[in-house]
């Protein structure tokens, strides 16, 4: 894997916050807890982006679904 080395300045709260939970979580270094927290961030954007994805295709079928019936006409 490729990889970049990155320096970041944090207060002291998430600082203590970090290395508290390396040493918690048995974490070889701060970089693989900082790694595993870009990942669920990534994982939320992406499961917001599936879920807009999802309401965009449920509204579509529910415009087609009723195609050709009236209102209070069933299959």
């Amino acid at each position: 894997m490729n990889t970049q080395k990155l320096s970041i300045s944090l207060p002291q709260q998430q600082y203590e916050f970090l290395e508290n939970y390396q040493a918690e979580h048995h974490y070889s270094t701060r970089s693989e807890v900082i790694k595993e927290a870009l990942q669920l961030l990534q994982q939320i954007e992406l499961e917001a982006h599936y879920k807009e994805a999802n309401a965009e295709l449920n509204n579509d079928f529910d415009i087609t679904n009723a195609d050709g019936l009236e209102k209070d006409e069933t299959w």
